[in-house]
């Protein structure tokens, strides 16, 4: 689905989606219209000890430090193919009133040094009862790669993950009526 920048939309850009970058850093913002209420979208992105339920790249995750909460730590298993085994993450934001989730990587053997997500949510406000999620990130440009790899591969999985998110919803028991 196509996402009209609508005010809610450019506001949740000005206030959670623009960080400063460093000139080794990069970052993106990608957009998905999920046809699913907010609430229902939500219950599933703000689970940080379950990043599986529509992240098709993770094969499994654990808990290592806290209980799901702020600061808790987890370390994500993926799938096999991928440039990397494992990442080790910290949940750094977790805001129930205003939809917004932020992580850090802070472990793992990939080179995504420094990356830092930022996921927001918000109805769209056409009178459908559809979500918009935005995720940006920014992470430091690994050596011998350009601003431009990086940016293209860090896309291609956030891109994956919330069209993923947006089909689980949509196939949800709940949902399969409204589909």
């Amino acid at each position: 689905m196509h996402c009209r920048h609508n005010p809610t939309t450019d506001s949740m850009i000005q206030l959670y989606h623009n960080p400063p970058l460093s000139p080794n850093q990069c970052g993106s913002s990608l957009f998905q219209v999920v046809r699913a209420p907010l609430a229902l979208v939500w219950s599933m992105v703000r689970r940080f000890d379950n990043p599986q339920s529509y992240k098709r790249f993770v094969k499994s995750c654990t808990i290592r430090q806290g209980d799901g909460g702020v600061g808790s730590v987890r370390e994500v298993v993926v799938v096999t193919g991928m440039p990397a085994n494992t990442s080790v993450e910290r949940l750094e934001r977790l805001d129930d009133e205003a939809h917004v989730m932020v992580f850090t990587i802070i472990g793992g053997d990939h080179k995504l040094a420094n990356y830092r997500s930022t996921t927001t949510l918000h109805e769209n406000g056409d009178g459908g009862g559809d979500t918009v999620v935005v995720e940006s990130y920014v992470v430091d440009v690994p050596y011998g790669s350009s601003k431009e790899d990086t940016v293209l591969f860090a896309n291609t999985i956030v891109t994956c993950n919330l069209r993923w998110l947006a089909l689980c919803v949509a196939f949800m028991p709940t949902q399969k009526s409204k589909a």
